[in-house]
């Protein structure tokens, strides 16, 4: 049956959320997107979290959608120091990187704009980079920063919570507290624009108790986000280890949709059986 005149079945987005389990993909047609004019690349350094994640919510909040919003906290910060030497201060509770573009005429504006709402946010420092060479300094942190944790953790788990932006502020305390009443060693690294929150679990595979506190706290990161409205997995995917947590973030009546949905799609359960959910 031919879909493509019937605007309500969005095929493309429920293959890609389906982690394999409705078929496969043999051929993809893309399309390409133009380059944008003009380019601009900010940092702002703060002196907590929270207050960084306020920034988040306010940037949006004016009305600017940047093409990138990305966060890091005090860990991360420190161990890609370690690592580069990227040339950010130690004692920041938090950075982020925000880069908008489109054209010249119109980005002043934002920028100035963003300027004041990190400013509001108590930004400790706010830099705008003027050439290649900056931008390349300002991202040099960012492109580092999974790997720099092996300084501190042999291992990470990678967490992808993800919540409406309004909420970017309370999720960011949720981690906090996590850190503080689990004892877990957590560096947050997040596509902030989006929501969408990474938290790196540091712990030893060899340590069977920092294995089981990993767990542990990565399910008290995705019930925090379902709670905030949000879901667990914003990009990574379910898979097994969020199976269970399903039917708390969408319900049964959802629920019971996905699996008709699998068994028009592949009736005898031959692809990826077993992953996002069970066929009766």
């Amino acid at each position: 049956r031919d879909f493509s005149s019937e605007p309500m079945y969005d095929l493309t987005r429920m293959f890609v959320g389906s982690e394999g389990t409705l078929g496969f993909i043999t051929k993809a047609a893309i399309r390409i997107q133009p380059v944008t004019p003009a380019k601009r690349t900010m940092l702002g350094i703060f002196d907590t979290p929270e207050d960084c994640s306020q920034a988040v919510a306010d940037i949006v909040a004016a009305g600017i959608i940047p093409t990138t919003l990305e966060m890091m906290d005090n860990l991360i910060i420190n161990t890609t120091e370690d690592y580069a030497n990227a040339g950010n201060p130690r004692d920041a509770g938090a950075l982020i990187i925000i880069e908008v573009d489109g054209y010249p005429g119109d980005l002043d504006e934002q920028v100035e704009t963003i300027r004041e709402v990190c400013k509001g946010a108590n930004a400790k420092e706010f830099r705008v980079a003027k050439s290649a060479a900056e931008v390349d300094q300002i991202w040099l942190a960012r492109r580092v920063a999974f790997g720099s944790v092996a300084r501190v953790k042999p291992n990470y788990g990678i967490n992808d919570i993800t919540v409406p932006r309004s909420e970017f502020p309370k999720a960011i305390a949720g981690i906090e507290k996590v850190k503080r009443e689990m004892g877990a060693i957590i560096g947050i690294v997040a596509h902030a624009g989006d929501g969408n929150l990474h938290p790196l679990i540091l712990y030893d595979q060899r340590n069977k108790e920092e294995v089981d506190l990993l767990h542990e706290a990565e399910m008290e990161l995705c019930n925090m986000a379902i709670d905030l409205g949000g879901t667990i997995s914003g990009e990574h995917g379910i898979g097994i280890l969020k199976k269970s947590l399903l039917l708390k973030e969408f319900g049964p009546q959802t629920m019971e949709v996905f699996k008709k949905v699998k068994r028009a799609f592949d009736p005898q359960n031959q692809f990826n059986p077993g992953k996002l959910i069970e066929l009766d």
